[in-house]
């Protein structure tokens, strides 16, 4: 499955939303590509206050923080 990550530089939130993602059941069939808000204006507008948001490409459904690992397999499935 493939997903966008959307976060920012030293987002502390971010490393635990990509912990939270590593501990799901389709961990290993996840293909995260990772997108710096601070380098796109685009998505810094729409994402700026909701970082960390993980983005299902396949439908376009959006998880943002916080969740857990449920809440992740949940939204993966």
């Amino acid at each position: 499955m493939k997903l966008a990550f959307y976060t920012g530089p030293q987002c502390h939130l971010c490393e635990l939303a990509e912990q939270v993602m590593t501990q799901t059941n389709k961990a290993s069939d996840l293909e995260i590509t990772k997108f710096n808000i601070r380098e796109d204006a685009n998505l810094y507008h729409c994402y700026a206050v909701r970082i960390p948001v993980i983005k299902r490409l396949d439908t376009g459904d959006e998880l943002g923080w916080p969740f857990d690992v449920e809440q992740a397999n949940k939204f993966l499935s």
